[in-house]
């Protein structure tokens, strides 16, 4: 009965994907979203010592505990971390494919526990212990605060010049293990060419395990994507998202050895 149940939920979730890819809503979340607090004018993104102790200690727990919780639960594996490595200490946003629930620890496990910021939609800043929680792990909630969203980007800036890593869903939307990239967002790609930093791309990807179940995890590192100096803004900015979602597509179809193909387009007034 319990196995019935699971298969009717994943044919549930499968049939949803399927249908929004179908209409190329590909920035769509359906999954709930909860309690959630919007970031307001007094919200504080730049700890005080006794939050930074507190992420301190949930960073350093995380650090011990999450690879072996990854390893064991999902094989997850991690390729391509000279490219990491090449960034030499320096500032960088970087993009990831959104999912599953724990992608954020998968992506801390590559980029490094201390390392990385996360941002997220301000649905995603939770009520109680969860959210103070994921908070003080890292994660910046945006804001339509216009005021909440300069602290913000004061404290992106600063943490930039420090060597950190900005991380961004691309895709905006969490779609479980759906496993083709889907078409980024600018808003990593602005913040780059605002800071002059380049963007990481970073993809997962599905591999069987011994019961030929697609359940184990790849984290594919790849080369970092550099603004064209050459180029206006707005097409500097443009340039950078194909470049890091050809890199995504690449990826995809070297891991799966398939070309990229969405289902047939179902809407009646195609853009």
């Amino acid at each position: 009965m319990e196995r019935r149940k699971k298969r009717t939920r994943l044919q549930k979730r499968d049939g949803i994907q399927a249908t929004l890819e179908g209409y190329r809503r590909f920035d769509y979340d359906y999954i709930p979203f909860g309690t959630y607090t919007v970031p307001d004018a007094g919200f504080k993104y730049r700890q005080g010592l006794f939050g930074r102790l507190c992420s301190g200690f949930i960073r350093g727990f995380l650090w011990l505990v999450a690879p072996v919780l990854l390893k064991v639960a999902y094989g997850c594996r991690v390729v391509g971390k000279e490219h990491l490595k090449a960034l030499k200490g320096k500032g960088a946003m970087c993009v990831t494919n959104h999912i599953s629930y724990l992608d954020t620890l998968f992506a801390r496990a590559a980029l490094g526990q201390f390392r990385a910021f996360y941002t997220m939609a301000p649905w995603n800043n939770k009520k109680g212990l969860g959210g103070w929680i994921m908070r003080h792990a890292g994660m910046w909630p945006f804001s339509p605060n216009l005021t909440a969203t300069k602290h913000l980007m004061q404290e992106m800036e600063r943490r930039l010049k420090e060597g950190k890593i900005i991380h961004f869903y691309a895709e905006q939307a969490m779609w479980i293990n759906y496993p083709k990239p889907r078409p980024m967002k600018d808003g990593a790609f602005y913040y780059a060419n605002k800071y002059g930093v380049p963007v990481l791309p970073v993809f997962f990807t599905f591999r069987k395990n011994r019961r030929g179940h697609m359940r184990r995890l790849v984290l594919h590192i790849l080369p970092a994507v550099y603004a064209d100096e050459t180029l206006p803004r707005g097409k500097r900015i443009a340039k950078m998202k194909e470049d890091a979602e050809n890199a995504w597509r690449t990826c995809y179809e070297g891991a799966y050895g398939i070309p990229l193909e969405y289902l047939p387009d179902r809407r009646k007034n195609k853009c």
